[in-house]
């Protein structure tokens, strides 16, 4: 069976690079967002293709999904609550009320730290969290969940929070979160129930590897567009970027207090731990270039350089030694 022995040499050499991929996670954002500042002309061309790409990413991660894994998990409501009160609830209003304070001169500054911390949980918090042994069924419930209420979470937090200081086109911004999350969500959901797993474990690893690449580029097409207004030099661009990486530590320690509030075992605790402090920030980087002026962009674009990073610091400091 020399195509079986082929098709296996190639699953295997697909996984081996995924592998390595995901080693180089804490780089490979930052190195999208230095691609679209240093070839913008060249990446400015993968705009209409954001949505498609970024569907691409989120299929292939759905396609992980079970139904049947989330059942002992909905019997057990409160670290979900928790999870969507510290998250979608606490962290907005502490963004809205640095930010304020920091560059209350520029609302639409302002709407750009809501918006990121708006934002639902990032799939690569799924991760994180098998890394580090936690629980991959309450994990998987809490990006499903935050993923299929993001069009309305979304819209409505940053509407609720800014009011009428920014305008924004709540009905098309839902539409764009529903055909890149939730649709492909979705799909890949019901792919992997009714061929009882059988699809993903033909497609995924290839699609794994690819996934990473499209988000690299996802990325690098959301930081062109703005790539003119970005200047090294700009004071503003490293007190933002400074609040970034304040306010994304206060999301990690924020889901770190809050499993200790509802005493969450190891497992759960290292599950809110990452889903609570990681977001989707290319979804919300794609939100914030499409329908927000420019300077709402700067958030986004400039935490994506550090979020992966800092994830990594943050399980060393409070999950690695703890456990």
């Amino acid at each position: 069976m020399p195509n079986a022995g082929l098709r296996h040499t190639a699953a295997q050499n697909a996984d081996a690079l995924n592998r390595r991929l995901e080693q180089l996670m804490p780089v490979l954002t930052p190195a999208g967002v230095l691609l679209g500042f240093l070839l913008s002309g060249v990446f400015i061309h993968l705009r209409p293709f954001v949505p498609w790409l970024f569907g691409l990413i989120t299929l292939t991660g759905a396609m992980r999904l079970r139904v049947s894994e989330f059942g002992s998990t909905i019997h057990s409501p409160l670290p979900i609550a928790a999870f969507f009160i510290s998250t979608h609830a606490l962290m907005p209003l502490c963004a809205l009320f640095s930010a304020s304070h920091l560059f209350g001169g520029s609302p639409d500054t302002v709407a750009g730290f809501v918006l990121l911390f708006a934002g639902p949980a990032g799939v690569s918090s799924f991760i994180w969290v098998t890394m580090f042994k936690g629980d991959k069924a309450l994990c998987l419930t809490l990006i499903l969940l935050d993923t299929l209420l993001a069009p309305l979470v979304v819209p409505g937090t940053v509407s609720l929070l800014m009011g009428a200081k920014v305008t924004m086109d709540m009905a098309s911004i839902a539409l764009s979160l529903i055909m890149m999350i939730v649709v492909p969500t979705i799909i890949g959901i019901a792919l992997n129930e009714t061929s009882r797993g059988s699809i993903p474990n033909v497609v995924c690893p290839y699609l794994n590897p690819v996934s990473k690449i499209c988000l690299t580029l996802v990325v690098a097409a959301n930081a062109s567009p703005v790539a003119g207004i970005i200047h090294i030099s700009d004071p503003m661009v490293w007190q933002i970027a400074t609040a970034c990486v304040v306010l994304s530590t206060t999301g990690f320690l924020l889901s770190k207090l809050t499993a200790m509030a509802i005493r969450c075992n190891r497992e759960k605790n290292i599950s809110l731990f990452f889903a609570g402090g990681l977001r989707n920030i290319s979804a919300v980087s794609t939100i914030a270039v499409t329908f927000f002026p420019e300077a709402a962009a700067l958030p986004a674009l400039l935490g994506i350089v550090f979020q992966q990073t800092l994830s990594a610091l943050m399980s060393n400091l409070f999950i690695k030694d703890e456990y």
